[in-house]
């Protein structure tokens, strides 16, 4: 019997609820490893990129970064991991970012996360998001979409709940949803013989 260790790059429950529902929707046989369990951790680690990722580029090596950083680090045993010292079978990272796309105006809120095993790296995009222009020109003057998004909202903590991408839809996307649908893309290699 073995558990599959997988720890998320963040100390965001989001994120990690993000994870969660990625690997609640992947069927227990095409896990590697085939485990009989799995056990989601959330294990804070740094991004390496800047607090608001501009640019695919950036936030594609922000969640390539965390991935990789969680299997460096000591796991932390969380509910419902074994306490054994083992390292994680897979690191999650999901990063955020604001990027412009080629044939369309504006800014767009974007998601995406790597998975690895240390040997394979899986990438995929969640949904993206049209900024409206104010925000935008908030983010392009160096401010970070989270607290920007909290004070036009007179909110705190914006990040770890619905999101940007909860505020901007009304509830229609659920940013943990959105998040998951990245984290499911990236797990791909892991879970399919096609690559």
């Amino acid at each position: 019997m073995t558990t599959l260790r997988v720890g998320v790059g963040s100390g965001n429950p989001v994120k990690r609820r993000a994870v969660e529902l990625a690997l609640g929707a992947a069927a227990d046989d095409d896990l590697p490893s085939d485990p009989t369990g799995v056990a989601v951790e959330s294990v804070p680690v740094d991004s390496g990129v800047s607090e608001q990722p501009t640019g695919h580029a950036e936030t594609i090596a922000g969640a390539e970064n965390r991935a990789a950083a969680v299997l460096d680090a000591e796991p932390r045993g969380g509910a419902g991991a074994p306490d054994d010292g083992a390292t994680y079978d897979l690191g999650v990272g999901v990063e955020g970012g604001v990027a412009g796309f080629d044939g369309a105006d504006g800014r767009y809120l974007i998601m995406w996360a790597a998975v690895t095993d240390g040997d394979r790296v899986g990438r995929a995009a969640g949904p993206s998001l049209a900024l409206p222009a104010d925000v935008a020109a908030r983010i392009d003057d160096g401010e970070e979409l989270g607290p920007v998004m909290d004070v036009l909202l007179d909110t705190d903590g914006i990040a770890e709940r619905g999101g940007a991408a909860g505020a901007l839809t009304n509830g229609r996307v659920d940013r943990a949803e959105a998040l998951a649908a990245g984290v499911s893309g990236a797990l791909g290699p892991f879970v399919t013989d096609l690559y």
